[in-house]
């Protein structure tokens, strides 16, 4: 049983490459509350945050970069090849990120909690977790993933996997395997049958007595219609009449089960062809928000995602002709609630340069301002919303802030 009280904690790990963020998101989709521990130690890394002072007075000025963070890459360099030199900064950095993750789990209001973390297992957050999961993928799919997404050369890229601990001894200490060599549905399945029995530990956890027969629960997610698989055909008909004069907004939460519908929905706004794979394959990375009305008839589509407790919303689709402010009203609504309950700490949302003033304005009514990257101080938040400009296809873009909790996990210095 985990140390957090009303919690059923799963821990999950894996070796670089395996494909841990892909299941952590599937998991949150399903209503988990999920953490990466791994994110938070680079969080701590960042200038003024806890670990960035030890670590540069451990390894010296000469990892920082001109800009004054610490440059990752050599850093890694330096740890991966030399044993000492990385459980020196293990040393630092774990007891800091195990203090963040007591915090985030212990005032999670979602019941059933997901710690990824590379070492789990040598860390010791394992010891307060109910199960153990290990995803699984062969040395030539992490050999392939580190260099076609992340650009590590080959060289390098057998170097990081070489230096980790022996994936056997995770699978060995695994209570669920999720392989991860195949397409996204078939680890969808696995989540999925995997998260079933999850609900099932959960609700005898909390039976009402020893012996006794537990009643009926509720389920552990937000929402149940969460956890259900499949909801299109409540949200695929983007091309139905809309009286834009009585327009009632509802704002559902998508599943992949919702994938072909989100992607006709784009496909018709955008007049560029989006397959249902194209969004399966999101769906490993963020979440997706559907905005109705009051008829059925999709009128809005959102793409965001919480990571390391920073919302990004870099998709916005918008049904033509229809008054924008109901909408983007109801579907801000709808992810900053999520986001909040996601213990998100900001919120940023990404927009096309040549988005109208009509769509700007309501954002700006609630809160939100525009910003750019040089005026962001806070440097996790910089480098975050920087890695969607860069990985965007836009060639600018208008970006909208606000700030969702005055108390942060990883405390500046």
């Amino acid at each position: 049983m985990s140390r957090w009280p009303n919690k059923y904690v799963i821990g999950l790990t894996g070796n670089i490459a395996v494909g841990k963020s892909v299941v952590r998101q599937m998991l949150q989709h399903l209503g988990a509350y999920t953490i990466d521990a791994d994110g938070l130690s680079h969080q701590a890394m960042q200038p003024g945050a806890p670990a960035y002072i030890p670590v540069v007075d451990t390894f010296g000025q000469f990892i920082l970069g001109p800009d004054k963070r610490i440059n990752r890459a050599l850093l890694g360099q330096i740890v991966f090849s030399n044993p000492e030199a990385l459980r020196k900064l293990e040393a630092i950095v774990h007891p800091i990120v195990r203090q963040a993750v007591n915090t985030l789990v212990t005032r999670s209001k979602q019941r059933v909690v997901v710690i990824e973390a590379i070492k789990l297992l040598e860390g010791g957050l394992a010891e307060g977790t109910d199960s153990i999961w290990v995803v699984d993928a062969s040395p030539e799919t992490q050999l392939q993933r580190l260099m076609q997404k992340r650009k590590a050369p080959e060289a390098e890229a057998r170097q990081r996997i070489t230096a980790q601990n022996p994936q056997a001894d995770k699978l060995a200490r695994a209570n669920v395997v999720i392989h991860n060599d195949g397409n996204v549905e078939e680890t969808w399945k696995q989540v999925q049958d995997a998260w079933n029995l999850v609900r099932q530990a959960v609700i005898q956890q909390h039976a009402p007595g020893a012996g006794a027969q537990a009643a009926p629960a509720k389920p552990v997610t937000r929402a149940a219609e969460e956890t259900q698989p499949s909801m299109d055909a409540t949200v695929a008909r983007p091309s139905a009449p809309i009286d834009v004069h009585d327009l009632k907004v509802e704002v559902k939460r998508g599943m992949p089960g919702n994938a072909e519908a989100i992607a006709q929905f784009i496909t018709t706004v955008t007049d560029s062809p989006i397959s249902r794979m194209d969004i399966m394959l999101a769906f490993g990375q963020k979440s997706y928000l559907l905005a109705q009305d009051q008829h059925g008839n999709q009128i809005g589509v959102i793409g965001w995602q919480v990571e390391n407790l920073i919302t990004r919303t870099d998709e916005f689709y918008l049904r033509p002709n229809i008054p924008p402010g109901p909408v983007i009203n109801a579907l801000i609504i709808a992810i900053e609630e999520a986001s909040m309950d996601l213990q998100s700490e900001v919120s940023f949302i990404f927009l096309a340069d040549r988005t109208s003033d009509a769509v700007i304005q309501p954002f700006l009514q609630q809160g939100y301002h525009l910003t750019t990257v040089r005026e962001i101080k806070i440097p996790a938040w910089r480098e975050a919303v920087q890695e969607v400009v860069n990985a965007s296809n836009e060639s600018s873009f208008r970006i909208l802030t606000k700030k969702l909790r005055e108390d942060r996990v990883l405390q500046p210095l």
